[in-house]
């Protein structure tokens, strides 16, 4: 129901509350358009109404996500920057990153050659990639790709990059580029595979949701939690993170 509708037909039910049926729903919803469409600036201003209580409940929910999130971080430590099943690039480094990312995200895309560049120009930069595919089964396809990647010991950082720079991104083409980094395709759908890979990307889906990272991209510095795809306060929270390292 569009946002017009649902506003005329909560104006038609109160209003039939208030006069107890005294006369039909349609009779009494044909009097509640009549008046709104007469008088545009009233629905105008209801629909206002209605949207900024809206984007009031939902700012204060994500505010109490994240205040939820940060103040989690610490006893998530290890989860977050020490789960064996996660590829690490860097893995001796004395900074870590982490990344919470999907494929076919669009910021995830515009901030990933930035997320490259960051680790091959800052080797003590210990970079954990958590793959969380919320974009439909291509993503997850592409996941899992990527997971049998990590597995097989192959350039998952290069194939992170090929996946971000697909336009478009498709079952197809995620097997064509994990086949030309000499991926084997073949045991991903064994189901013990199935069952091992749904049980991390679980893993990861809780642990943002416990963060209070609410949609990709998120990363993890230390102890601030980046929602979003701000490379500059990535960048900054690495060079803080390193003076102190």
């Amino acid at each position: 129901m569009s946002r017009v509708g649902a506003l005329l037909a909560g104006v038609a039910a109160l209003g039939l509350a208030a006069c107890q049926q005294a006369e039909s729903r349609s009779t009494f919803d044909a009097r509640v358009r009549a008046y709104l469409m007469a008088h545009p600036d009233d629905l105008k201003k209801a629909i206002a109404n209605m949207q900024a209580k809206e984007d009031a409940d939902e700012a204060r929910s994500e505010a109490a996500a994240y205040a939820r999130g940060d103040a989690a971080l610490p006893s998530l430590r290890a989860a977050v920057e020490r789960d064996s099943r996660d590829f690490v690039a860097n893995p001796n480094g004395k900074v870590t990153v982490t990344e919470f990312y999907d494929y076919r995200c669009p910021h995830c895309i515009s901030v990933a050659p930035k997320v490259v560049a960051l680790i091959h120009s800052n080797p003590d930069v210990r970079f954990v990639f958590k793959e969380w595919p919320i974009f439909g089964s291509t993503s997850d396809h592409a996941a899992r790709v990527a997971l049998a990647a990590k597995a097989q010991g192959k350039d998952y950082v290069g194939l992170y990059e090929a996946f971000m720079a697909a336009r478009p991104l498709t079952d197809d083409e995620v097997d064509r580029l994990a086949s030309a980094k000499g991926v084997s395709l073949a045991q991903i759908g064994a189901p013990a595979t199935q069952a091992k890979n749904q049980a991390q990307l679980d893993d990861v889906a809780n642990l943002a949701a416990k963060l209070g990272i609410l949609g990709t991209p998120g990363f993890v510095v230390g102890n601030k939690i980046i929602r979003g795809d701000d490379a500059e306060a990535v960048a900054a929270a690495v060079a803080a993170a390193q003076k102190k390292a």
